[in-house]
């Protein structure tokens, strides 16, 4: 079972710069999006008619949102976490199949100065509760947009960034405590020494061409479960997004 996450920075500029063809050539079974920045999911081409959306958009027009593309039909799908000041921005959308939950989620950026710090670490602190809920019932895998380099190893320039947004003591003291309650970073498992993969650039200053990037997208796992995890890998072959997907490889198994 293939998973994928991307951050598409809205998905009707995703689509002009070539969204569905991303889709064709990695065929996801699920993907998870965020930032869709749209009211209405877009029209599923012809030839992927295997697809269906289920969206979450943001109360605010053209601002954040999440939504899943999947071939497999859920069994059932819950907007949001039930925290309004999180719902009403789309933050979170989650899938229910027979082996596990999937959790899509946007973590809010802590802005320049650090405007919305304490808003990121209060829905650090709700996905937690969240997801510690779901999985009282069967294994969660988490993914999305996290907003922040875990360690030194996932930003291009570690010293230049520090104390900034996506790279604070706060942000990377959280990422770093939960993983270390039962959840796998699936990517940096498979790839422990890897330096220099990232899944995001700034668009200026020819950041993706000079390979400045950060990596701030990521699909987790519990650890009980990392006997379903084949493989995880980075996809470089977009430019449809500031972000470029990460993904797995799963097989449920007992």
């Amino acid at each position: 079972m293939r998973i994928a996450s991307w951050n598409v920075n809205g998905i009707r500029a995703a689509i002009r710069k070539g969204f569905w063809d991303v889709v064709r050539d990695l065929k996801p079974d699920v993907i998870g999006i965020q930032e869709i920045k749209a009211n209405e999911p877009p029209e599923i081409p012809i030839d992927l008619t295997g697809y269906r959306w289920y969206w979450f958009p943001a109360e605010r027009k053209g601002y954040a949102g999440t939504a899943i593309l999947t071939r497999i039909r859920p069994d059932d799908v819950k907007y949001g976490m039930n925290v309004d000041e999180f719902d009403k921005e789309g933050r979170v959308i989650t899938a229910e199949f027979p082996e596990f939950y999937l959790v899509n989620a946007y973590f809010p950026h802590s802005q320049r100065e650090l405007q919305r710090l304490p808003f990121k670490l209060e829905f650090n602190k709700t996905i937690e509760k969240y997801v510690e809920m779901l999985s009282k019932k069967k294994p969660v895998i988490l993914m999305g947009d996290f907003n922040v380099a875990h360690t030194e190893k996932d930003i291009a320039r570690p010293k230049q960034n520090e104390g900034n947004a996506g790279f604070t003591k706060e942000e990377r003291q959280w990422i770093d405590a939960f993983l270390k309650k039962g959840w796998l970073d699936t990517w940096r498992y498979l790839h422990p020494e890897t330096t220099d993969q990232y899944t995001w650039w700034s668009y200026r200053f020819k950041a993706r061409e000079k390979n400045i990037g950060w990596r701030i997208d990521y699909i987790l796992i519990p650890n009980h479960i990392k006997h379903w995890l084949k493989d995880a890998y980075i996809y470089y072959n977009t430019y449809a997004s500031d972000h470029v997907p990460t993904v797995v490889e799963i097989e449920p198994k007992p």
